[in-house]
């Protein structure tokens, strides 16, 4: 499904400062803004981004507003104070239609939700999400995993702990483990497909059509080329895809294949699910997390894993209710200037494999600090 035939489908949340009783100005003189377009410290504060994706850009006004979640024992309501972008002006994969409802930024930067709640002491330093295969999911604030689950630390990019970037040893299909398979991945939810170094991709790829008991076919309008023919009455085996990390600890895709029908609505076919990047630096995407509760541990700086369906899980804590961080507001923007189109893109959205070039590989590193939370139909959880 297209961009377009989603927000069709959609019964969209545009987010309108002017509307909201708690939503303010964040000024140019306040510690997070990096806007460099201030002339003055009242002034409201820009800002600025660029996206991973190939000419994607969103500008417009830092707003100070509430966020309402909801704790997991009881539904108690909590809310906090976090500063979200209202763009004016959007390019690229916006007008595509790509994440109409807006873009949750979850990164280490100060600016990130997680970051808002850990500061605000409602929360532990930590947030876990769960994907379902059928494309729902569950997001759990302060939430830091099981005891037996298993966990891997996060390793510096550029010499610094900034994203959620992990030491991949070796990449096994089926039984067997490839040599010169190791690389740094990013862990990435707003990815669709997890893309690999192009020497671990030519490995991988090889040795899983090897083990594939089943016909190569083309598929059009993909840059999948890994694709085998299957039918409603015949799905070959597909073979196992694991990453092993360090400590003997291991992550297996449950379903790392893309099926694909006919004409007539029937299965035609599947890919793989996994593109090459030219880049030295992978990303675990969306369609491996598929099937496990991915623990983003911010506090121990780990990520954790294990498999679940995505049902709430036990001895959660209720969070007190904050108080109302502000009384009347300004009129953020005036309504000619309120987002209409498509909110923001995720860091590396859709089915574009990445560009070559080095600095596109800091922009996506950068972008792994989204400014922006212009959804209002999503109901969070807190732990």
């Amino acid at each position: 499904m297209n961009g377009a035939s989603i927000m069709q489908d959609r019964d969209l949340g545009i987010y309108k400062p002017a509307e909201s009783t708690t939503s303010r100005h964040l000024p140019c003189s306040h510690e997070l803004c990096l806007g460099s377009g201030c002339t003055n410290p009242k002034q409201p504060c820009p800002y600025n981004i660029e996206y991973f994706s190939e000419n994607t850009t969103s500008s417009g006004l830092l707003i100070e507003d509430s966020l309402h979640f909801y704790s997991r024992e009881g539904h108690v309501p909590v809310n906090a104070s976090v500063i979200i972008g209202c763009g004016r002006k959007q390019s690229g994969d916006y007008l595509d239609g790509i994440a109409p409802d807006g873009l949750l930024g979850l990164g280490m930067a100060d600016i990130s939700v997680p970051s808002f709640l850990a500061r605000a002491g409602l929360v532990r330093n930590s947030f876990s999400m769960c994907f379902k295969e059928d494309n729902s999911g569950r997001i759990f604030f302060g939430d830091q995993g099981v005891s037996n689950q298993q966990s891997t630390p996060f390793v510096p990019l550029y010499g610094k702990l900034q994203t959620y970037a992990v030491n991949v040893d070796k990449s096994c299909i089926g039984h067997k483990c490839l040599v010169g398979t190791s690389f740094e991945a990013l862990v990435d939810s707003g990815t669709s497909f997890t893309s690999l170094p192009l020497d671990v991709y030519k490995a991988v790829t090889v040795e899983f059509d090897k083990q594939m008991n089943a016909s190569r076919v083309p598929y059009e309008d993909s840059t999948l080329k890994y694709c085998y023919s299957a039918s409603p009455l015949e799905m070959p085996d597909v073979p196992t895809i694991t990453l092993t990390f360090a400590a003997n600890k291991s992550f297996q895709a449950v379903n790392p294949i893309l099926p694909f029908n006919d004409k007539q609505g029937a299965l035609a076919g599947f890919c793989l699910a996994i593109l090459p990047s030219s880049e030295p630096i992978g990303i675990i995407a969306q369609n491996f997390l598929v099937g496990y509760h991915v623990v983003f541990d911010r506090e121990n700086m780990k990520l954790g894993w294990y498999r679940s369906e995505c049902r709430d899980v036990d001895n959660s804590t209720t969070v007190p209710l904050g108080p109302s961080q502000h009384n009347s507001p300004e009129d953020p923007l005036p309504s000619n200037e309120q987002q209409t189109s498509p909110a923001v893109t995720p860091a590396v959205a859709g089915t574009a494999p990445p560009s070559s070039a080095t600095t596109n590989l800091q922009k996506l590193l950068a972008s792994s600090y989204p400014l922006l939370l212009l959804t209002m139909s999503t109901v969070f959880f807190i732990s």
